[in-house]
C-alpha cells in the first residue's frame, strides 16, 4: 500500500470554514447592497443575465431554459458544500432587485487563494455596483483568512480593469493567451490582493 506524503504546513483555510454553516449574507460598505446566496427565485434574474451579449461574451456561456439557471443555482450551492466556490447574487438592499453576482472561484483552501469574478445586470451598470460588491466580498473573505485573491479579466475588458483598480486590486501582470472566449484567446490581465 503506498503512502500518501502528508503535507508540513496546515491548511490556511480549514476544512469546514465555509460549509459548516449556511452561505452568509453581506452588506457593501455603504449597506446599499446586499450579496446574498442564489435562491431557486432568482430563476428570472439569472436567466436575463445570460441573454445579456457582454454576460454570455465576458463569460463564454449560454443559458437557453430555466431548467439551466435551476442547475446554475443548485451548482452554486454545491459549490458551496465542497467549498470549491461561493456565489452571490448582488440585490438592493432596500427591495431585494438582482443586480448582478459575484463569486470566489477555484478556491484552493491550501494555500488560501481564491479568484474573483462577477457580472452586473444592464439595468445596473455604471452605478458602482461591481466595485462595492468586489469590496464587501474581499472583506469577508480576507477576515476568513484568504491569503491571495486574483482577480483576472481580458485585457479587452477595459470596465473591468476599471473595477479591479477601484476595488484595491492592482495590477500585478498579464498572462498571456489565458483564456479562451468565443472570438479566440485573450491575455489576461491579473489583479491581486495580499492579504498581509
Amino acid at each position: 500500500m503506498m503512502r500518501i506524503m502528508p503535507f508540513e504546513i496546515d491548511p490556511v483555510i480549514p476544512a469546514g470554514a465555509l460549509s459548516s454553516a449556511p452561505q452568509p449574507t453581506l452588506r457593501t460598505p455603504d449597506g446599499e447592497l446586499a450579496l446574498r446566496a442564489p435562491e431557486s427565485t432568482d430563476v428570472p434574474a439569472v436567466r436575463a443575465a445570460f441573454r445579456d451579449p457582454d454576460i454570455r461574451y465576458w463569460h463564454a456561456r449560454s443559458m437557453e431554459s430555466d431548467d439551466e439557471a435551476r442547475a446554475w443555482i443548485a451548482d452554486a450551492r454545491e459549490g458551496w458544500l465542497k467549498e470549491s466556490s461561493g456565489q452571490w447574487l448582488v440585490t438592493r438592499a432596500a427591495d431585494g432587485e438582482p443586480l448582478g453576482r459575484i463569486a470566489l472561484k477555484d478556491i484552493n483552501p491550501l494555500d488560501g487563494c481564491a479568484e474573483i469574478a462577477y457580472w452586473v445586470l444592464p439595468t445596473a451598470r455604471g452605478t458602482g455596483v461591481a466595485p462595492r460588491a468586489v469590496t464587501a466580498l474581499t472583506e469577508w473573505a480576507t477576515g476568513l483568512g484568504f491569503h491571495r485573491l486574483d482577480l483576472l479579466h481580458s485585457t479587452r475588458n477595459e470596465p473591468s480593469c476599471r473595477v479591479a483598480l477601484k476595488s484595491g486590486y492592482p495590477l500585478e501582470g498579464t498572462r498571456r493567451s489565458f483564456a479562451l472566449h468565443t472570438d479566440g484567446w485573450h491575455d489576461m490581465h491579473v489583479h491581486t490582493r495580499i492579504n498581509s
